[in-house]
């Protein structure tokens, strides 16, 4: 699609449902100059409505077809269960909507490219969205990669964990893409494929599983064709923890690659450079942020002015983070190590 114009008014956003993520993202943006919420859907009129009113939204849609058929929308953002977002993003792209779509992209890799491919089709762009990637923290975390702060990097540690033990809450239901490996290990994942930077070529895990079959804990340990190997983590049955571990042959980074600091808590990022045992790790000043403001003006700015802008993962990551969950998955079930294919 040709890229919008937005020198004369902020990008108007539609976002399809009105979950409590979707209420987060409305308050994280609403300082920004470059784009605005301007409607909002559910497939309940009433609830739409109300939702709208409390958030300050000016339009509401009682379906999602509607929210999509709005001319004065701009772009979507997709907040809803892992289940539907295939489904809405393809509608979406179909419709000519940039979509920004809440990780994960999908429930599995294949879905995913089902997605890309419409997004290709129709021109539109498609993009995934993890807040703690549009972070300054994650930018310099690249940045350290890159110039061989710690040397080569040999190993990586990733773990995210929450409280998650409501038979009601969505993210234990199987038919709306329920589990800890989907919701708290695709970031866990994410971190570990950006910082890796190639695609694993095999993965061998174990997991607790809940009575309805969705994943509680997962453990993953991850080859990569380069050498490099992962371990990964993730639970709904532990207090929360976000940390992840980058060993290199010249040093080490720690981080916590949060979403928004400080609202959950302080940006830690800390390198220790050289191999000496004993030294001491240089905590490294990082600026907090709304992670959902960083991402939207990011995601905004790159309609208006090219992909380049984009902050967060590229197709490529997005499939690859994809397709290894999908490993994960299927090792959890046996033990056994899973090659992911080319």
């Amino acid at each position: 699609m040709d890229r919008l114009n937005m020198r004369n008014r902020p990008l108007q956003i539609g976002i399809l449902g009105a979950a409590n993520i979707a209420r987060n993202f409305i308050a994280g943006v609403a300082p920004s100059k470059m784009l605005t919420v301007a409607a909002v859907a559910s497939r309940d009129p009433a609830k739409a409505e109300a939702f709208a009113r409390e958030t300050g939204v000016p339009r509401f849609h009682g379906s999602y077809e509607a929210l999509l058929a709005d001319r004065e929308i701009d772009a979507v953002y997709i907040p809803l269960p892992n289940s539907l977002h295939a489904e809405w993003a393809i509608r979406a792209a179909e419709s000519g909507k940039p979509i920004l779509c809440e990780k994960p992209l999908a429930v599995t890799g294949k879905e995913g490219r089902r997605m890309f491919a419409a997004a290709r089709a129709n021109n539109v762009p498609l993009v995934e969205a993890y807040p703690y990637l549009a972070q300054v923290q994650t930018a310099k975390l690249r940045e350290m990669i890159a110039t061989g702060a710690i040397g080569k990097v040999k190993l990586i540690r990733s773990s995210f964990g929450i409280t998650s033990v409501d038979p009601a809450n969505i993210r234990l239901s199987p038919s709306l893409g329920g589990g800890a490996l989907l919701d708290a290990g695709s970031y866990a994942m994410s971190l570990i494929r950006i910082v890796a930077g190639e695609r694993p070529a095999r993965v061998q895990a174990t997991a607790s599983f809940a009575a309805n079959g969705v994943d509680l804990t997962t453990i993953a340990n991850i080859a990569f064709p380069s050498g490099l190997l992962a371990q990964m983590s993730c639970s709904f049955e532990t207090g929360y923890h976000r940390h992840a571990l980058i060993g290199g042959d010249g040093g080490v980074i720690e981080t916590n690659f949060l979403n928004h600091p400080p609202a959950s808590g302080p940006a830690i990022l800390q390198v220790k450079r050289g191999i000496a045992f004993g030294a001491a790790f240089e905590p490294l000043d990082v600026p907090d942020g709304n992670g959902f403001l960083r991402e939207a003006e990011s995601f905004a700015a790159s309609l208006s002015n090219g992909p380049v802008q984009w902050t967060g993962a590229t197709e490529a990551e997005s499939l690859d983070i994809l397709d290894s969950l999908d490993a994960i998955r299927a090792s959890a079930q046996t033990g056994a190590w899973v090659e992911l294919s080319e």
